[in-house]
């Protein structure tokens, strides 16, 4: 079988360090006003995406730079900029949506391969073989494909590499070509402003063509979310779609979400494609890391089945909701931690790192790292911080930096059951 690559979202510079120590074997960004996360955008600039680069090229992974906006006239100059300097970096390919932007890209970084973005909307080999003429090395499928229609596109054009989504938000138009938010919030969501509109509570109402009356229809207490859809998971299906032998990449979306959402998806779907490729692949496993994050709840989208075979996609109840786990803290550099919700002593934190790291056991007047059941955990006797003051417990929002018991790997999280 032939292994797929693990790409993961880096929404910045410590995001990106995240998705390189947790398993990635390539990450996306984006800097400037090109992408379609400009928040993400944002959290970068010029001289930490170089940096970036060079971090994803040390650790052997590749790089692709996100420019799958929808540019107006106005912006094609400075566009031209903006691809000369990402190119000049060494980024390993460009994601882009458009044809125009394609040709572009062509005259100005011969060198760098393109991958066709999902904005593209391909789902079937007559599409797909136009852009792969037009030079595009990769489609990135339209989250509608079927599994099926990849192995079709497949055979009908070996060379082109497949990527598809295996996890993260859902939009509910189609490939995410939303115009609710621009209309609603002012926000345009082909240019990387979305608003998320789709996952507001919504009032239903009825109207007949002969009469005056308008009715709301109520659905419950919670409201109608018609158009929330719930989260995507492949993560039981990963070994299926390594046996068809048809896809190159697997993305995980997600770089506006936090670092540790960066840290689990990467690290369930490293899990995942590796057990599948040495044949011993427990689906269980992974899903249980991936119930730890906070979801919508979780659909296995349309890879398996059509859209219309489908009326479980949407979340009816809430636009978001909590996981079975709640993240209390982040380290680093593996010697301190900050924290994210709250900790206290003589409490067990479960300690979530990196697959290939060694965490040492052991005993101190600050704590102790113990095993159970396979798992690692964490108890505080004291708090201390960095600069030797001690604390009774630590919120979120304190910006001290507290001494763990012993060392960790780095990018390590401290987590607990809800």
């Amino acid at each position: 079988m032939k292994k797929p690559e693990l790409l993961s979202p880096a929404g910045n510079l410590t995001k990106l360090q995240i998705a390189l120590n947790y398993g990635a074997d390539a990450v996306y960004a984006s800097v400037g006003s090109f992408s379609l996360r400009q928040r993400s955008a944002k959290e970068f600039n010029l001289e930490s995406f170089e940096e970036g680069v060079r971090l994803a090229h040390k650790s052997g992974a590749k790089f692709y730079a996100t420019i799958n906006g929808f540019p107006f006239n106005g912006q094609i100059e400075p566009l031209k900029k903006h691809i000369k300097t990402v190119a000049d970096f060494g980024v390993d390919a460009f994601i882009i949506a458009t044809p125009g932007v394609m040709s572009l890209a062509k005259q100005i970084a011969p060198k760098t391969e393109i991958h066709l973005s999902t904005q593209a909307n391909v789902m079937n080999y007559l599409d797909a073989e136009i852009y792969h003429e037009m030079g595009a090395s990769r489609i990135v499928a339209a989250r509608e494909m079927s599994l099926k229609d990849a192995v079709l596109i497949k055979e009908k054009i070996p060379n082109l590499e497949i990527e598809i989504f295996c996890h993260g938000s859902m939009c509910f138009a189609y490939s995410g070509r939303c115009l609710v938010s621009a209309v609603q919030s002012g926000r345009l969501s082909n240019r990387g402003s979305c608003a998320n509109d789709c996952r507001f509570k919504y009032e239903l109402y009825a109207k007949s063509e002969d009469g005056n009356a308008l009715f709301r229809l109520e659905e419950d207490e919670s409201g109608t979310h018609i158009m929330n859809s719930k989260d995507l998971n492949l993560s039981a299906y990963i070994e299926k779609i390594i046996q068809t032998n048809t896809v190159d990449s697997l993305k995980i979306e997600g770089r506006t979400k936090s670092e540790y959402y960066v840290a689990c998806t990467t690290r369930a779907y490293r899990m995942a494609i590796d057990d599948a490729m040495a044949g011993k692949f427990e689906a269980s496993k992974y899903e249980y890391e991936l119930n730890t994050l906070k979801n919508r709840g979780f659909s296995d989208g349309y890879i398996v089945h059509k859209p219309y075979e489908r009326d479980d996609t949407q979340n009816h109840v809430t636009s978001i909701e909590e996981g079975t786990h709640q993240v209390h803290a982040i380290s680093e550099d593996g010697i301190l931690f900050k924290t994210k919700f709250k900790i206290v002593p003589n409490e067990a934190y479960e300690i979530v790192a990196p697959l290939s790291s060694h965490i040492n056991l052991g005993q101190n007047e600050l704590g102790m790292v113990y095993e159970k059941n396979g798992r690692y955990f964490v108890e505080f006797t004291k708090l201390v911080s960095k600069k030797g003051k001690e604390f009774d417990e630590i919120h979120s929002g304190n910006e001290n930096e507290i001494n763990l018991p012993f060392e960790l790997p780095k990018f390590s999280f401290l987590r607990k059951e809800i």
